[in-house]
C-alpha cells in the first residue's frame, strides 16, 4: 500500500492528537503534507510542533493536487460547508462530528460525494478500538444469546468553567449532548447491534444561559446563552428487535459514562465509547462475572484511525468503516430525539445502514490490513 497524502483544516485543540497519530501511528498509510486554519498562527503552530513542512490557505491546500484526503477538524457549523467545497476540489473528505446540523446537509455532501466518486468519513472512529470491537465480537459469536436491550448513559459537566477557548460552542447545536458526546455511544450502538429504527425521546434544558464560575478563565464572570438542550433521555428501537436506552447530560459533576447490553444468556458490560480501550466484563446466566481480554488491536488513543481506514478502502475499492452513510444515520437519530420530544411522539427513521465491518483479526502492529 502507498502512502497517501493528507491535509488538515483546523488546527484548534482537537488537531493534536489527529495530527500526533497521523504522523506516528499511522505513518506507514498516511502522509500529512499541509494545514490550513483561519487563524495562521495556530496553522503555524501545529506543523512545528509536528513535522509538517507546508503551511497553506485553505484555498491553497483545496488546490494542491498531491492531497487525496481532508481531514475537516473545525467548528460543528462549517463540517458541511467544508466537506462541499473539499468533494468539489475532487478529493475526499473525513470531517469530525456531527456530520452536519441538518439531514439536508448531510444528503448534499453524500450526494455530492456519490456523484464525484468520493469517499466520506466522519468521526467518531472510536468504535474500530479494542474495546468495541471486542464486544462486537462476542455478541456476534453468540456470548450473551440474543441482545435484547441496551442501557447506555454519558453525564458530563457543563461548559460553565469556561476553560476551553471555544466554550460557547458547547452551548450550541452540535456541542450539545446528544450531537457531540451521543454519536460515541450511538455509533457503537449501531456498530454492535444494528441499525435504528425509531426513537423517541424528551430534550431538557435546565437553564438558559450559565455564568463563566472559573477564576481562571478569560471570561470569568461572563453570562452566556445556553441555545441548545442539556438533558437528554432517549429510548431507541433496532431493526434487530432490541431495544436501548440513552441518557446525555451536560449538567452533572465530574465524568460518569455506562454501557450494557442484555442478551438472553449474559449481560455484556461495555467500556467507555469515548475511548478506544477500556475494561470489558461478561455475566453469564450462572451469575459468574469475569473480565474478558481484548480480541482487537488498537486500545490506546488511536484517533484518527478512521483516515487510515480510509486511505486503504482509497486503494482496494472497498468501503471506509466510518463512513459518512454511518454518521448520516447517526444523525438522523440524534434529530429524531429532538424531534420526537418537540413533536411528542414516536419517530420513525427514514435511514438505515449495514453494520461496517468489523477489522479483522490478527492484525500486524497499527496496520489495519
Amino acid at each position: 500500500m502507498r502512502k497517501i497524502k493528507i491535509g488538515v483544516i483546523g488546527c484548534g485543540m482537537i488537531s493534536g492528537i489527529y495530527l500526533k497519530n497521523c504522523t506516528e501511528m499511522f505513518d506507514y498509510i498516511l502522509e500529512v503534507k499541509a494545514v490550513a486554519d483561519l487563524v495562521p498562527e495556530l496553522a503555524r503552530k501545529r506543523a512545528e510542533e509536528f513535522g509538517v513542512g507546508t503551511v497553506y490557505t485553505v484555498e491553497e491546500l483545496l488546490a494542491d493536487p498531491e492531497i487525496e484526503i481532508v481531514l475537516n477538524l473545525t467548528a460543528p457549523a462549517a463540517h458541511a460547508p467544508i466537506n462541499k467545497r473539499v468533494l468539489e476540489a475532487g478529493k475526499h473528505v473525513y470531517t469530525e462530528k456531527p456530520f452536519a446540523l441538518s439531514r439536508e446537509e448531510a444528503d448534499e455532501v453524500l450526494e455530492l460525494a456519490e456523484a464525484k466518486g468520493l469517499l466520506v468519513g466522519c468521526a467518531p472512529d472510536t468504535f474500530l478500538g479494542a474495546g468495541v470491537q471486542t464486544c462486537r465480537k462476542l455478541i456476534d459469536d453468540g456470548w450473551i444469546g440474543q441482545p435484547y436491550a441496551a442501557d447506555a448513559s454519558i453525564i458530563m459537566g457543563n461548559a460553565g468553567n469556561g476553560m476551553h477557548p471555544n466554550f460557547q460552542n458547547f452551548l450550541k447545536l452540535g456541542g450539545d449532548p446528544v450531537m457531540d458526546m451521543g454519536p460515541y455511544y450511538l455509533t457503537a450502538l449501531v456498530n454492535m447491534l444494528g441499525p435504528v429504527r425509531r426513537v423517541t425521546g424528551s430534550a431538557q434544558q435546565l437553564n438558559k444561559e450559565i455564568t463563566v464560575t472559573n477564576p481562571r478563565s478569560a471570561r470569568y464572570g461572563d453570562t452566556v446563552p445556553v441555545e441548545a438542550p442539556t438533558n437528554v433521555t432517549a429510548t431507541l428501537d433496532f431493526h434487530s428487535g432490541a431495544v436501548a436506552s440513552l441518557q446525555a447530560c451536560k449538567e452533572a459533576f465530574g465524568y460518569e459514562p455506562r454501557m450494557e447490553i442484555y442478551g438472553t444468556e449474559g449481560i455484556l458490560y461495555v467500556p467507555d465509547a469515548n475511548f478506544f480501550g477500556g475494561t470489558i466484563r461478561l455475566k453469564s446466566a450462572s451469575g459468574e462475572l469475569k473480565e474478558v481480554p481484548y480480541s482487537h488491536g488498537f486500545a490506546t488513543e488511536s484517533r484518527g484511525i478512521g483516515v487510515a481506514d480510509m486511505a486503504y478502502a482509497i486503494q482496494s475499492g472497498r468501503q471506509n468503516r466510518a463512513s459518512g452513510r454511518l454518521a448520516r444515520h447517526i444523525l438522523d437519530i440524534s434529530l429524531g430525539i429532538f424531534e420526537a420530544s418537540e413533536q411528542e411522539r414516536h419517530v420513525t427513521l427514514q435511514s438505515t445502514i449495514e453494520r461496517p465491518e468489523p477489522l479483522p483479526l490478527g492484525l500486524k502492529y497499527n496496520t489495519l490490513g
